[in-house]
């Protein structure tokens, strides 16, 4: 019986040489492929008598395998090799200084947003998003807004041009509030449901304190057995995480909204001696945000039982706490595209918000 060690050496002579991966799977198809040498000789074993074919067959199962762990034991050198010449050719020298006046700024209202991403991120919320051109329903009728109420008079607010003869309720609207993404959760999803929505907002008035185009983040939370302890836990932390004073002395005062009972105004504690501002400290107040129970007919409105889940509610400008916690004095210098404002109040694009590297 013809020996397979000269079979055997060539192959193993051919796999030693091969430069790289291709020229290894080119002989891996010529030995062991389905028209390959030693895949040949396995077929070959059918023709021949009973007592030659177990001799045969256990030399060329050896062949194979000897075939086999050349080849894996090739594959693992050249592919490491592979890799520490790619690591050589793409290495990047990280001790290069950064070049600080080509560095870019992140604009303050997108590290706001940032920031209350982290902190309410760490409560169990999630990010919620939806349309800027809303109908009458989500934006009004489903909040238990009444016909009547100033947000739906054209003074205040930006409708869409309709069809002659259309009904006002049917006009689209420039969502005057982020709550209409509240609307559209509640109606898609079943409870629990803890939500807050960060993102643009439109009304008719513009002044150093207000602008036709602004940010807004409400929170949502529906439960089973929500209560107002909830809502006051929940904007406590999250006033004195933000602010970074965890003495913050905060305010609950009843107030009204149409899509809420009861509900509250949160103030903050503040300074206004000597004529300026301070967070934190003295005996003034300052009101930051609006807040308070889900009222039990927007939640009918919304196809849930009032009976069987309760939820709060709050809402809050994004501008105007940004303006308090870094100093700004003029709303309107948000949208002015002047780079010294924004390299005086931007952020570097390092700065990321969390609450373990500080959310401010």
């Amino acid at each position: 019986m013809e020996s397979l060690d000269a079979e055997r050496d060539d192959w193993l002579r051919q796999i030693t040489a091969a430069a790289d991966l291709d020229a290894l799977e080119r002989i891996r198809i010529a030995a062991l492929g389905r028209s390959g040498a030693v895949t040949q000789l396995l077929k070959g074993l059918g023709a021949l008598a009973p007592e030659e074919r177990k001799a045969r067959g256990a030399a060329v199962n050896k062949l194979k395998e000897q075939v086999e762990a050349a080849l894996a034991e090739a594959k693992g050198r050249l592919e490491a090799a592979s890799l520490e010449e790619r690591l050589t050719r793409e290495r990047v020298d990280v001790s290069l200084p950064v070049k600080a006046e080509s560095e870019g700024r992140i604009h303050p209202i997108s590290q706001t947003v940032d920031e209350l991403i982290a902190i309410f991120g760490e409560m169990g919320f999630v990010v919620a998003e939806g349309p800027h051109i809303e109908d009458d329903f989500y934006n009004f009728t489903a909040l238990n807004i009444p016909p009547e109420h100033p947000a739906r008079q054209e003074q205040d607010t930006f409708y869409l041009m309709g069809a002659e003869g259309t009904r006002p309720e049917a006009r689209k609207v420039l969502r005057t509030h982020t709550s209409p993404v509240q609307i559209r959760t509640m109606k898609a999803q079943k409870p629990p449901i803890r939500i807050i929505v960060p993102g643009r907002t439109f009304r008719s008035d513009h002044d150093a304190t207000h602008s036709p185009m602004f940010h807004q983040v409400e929170g949502l939370v529906i439960e089973k057995n929500i209560h107002m302890g909830h809502l006051k836990g929940c904007l406590i932390e999250f006033c004195r995480t933000f602010f970074d004073i965890d003495d913050l002395p905060v305010r609950f005062r009843p107030s009204y909204f149409p899509f809420t009972e009861p509900s509250a105004e949160v103030d903050i504690g503040c300074s206004r001696a000597g004529g300026g501002l301070k967070i934190g400290a003295g005996a003034d107040w300052l009101e930051i945000l609006g807040s308070g129970m889900v009222h039990p007919k927007v939640l009918m409105n919304c196809g849930l039982d009032p009976a069987e889940y309760q939820g709060f509610a709050f809402g809050m400008g994004i501008e105007r706490i940004a303006m308090l916690k870094y100093g700004i004095p003029d709303l309107r210098t948000f949208y002015d595209s002047d780079l010294r404002w924004l390299r005086h109040y931007g952020f570097s694009a390092l700065d990321l918000p969390s609450l373990v590297t500080g959310a401010r």
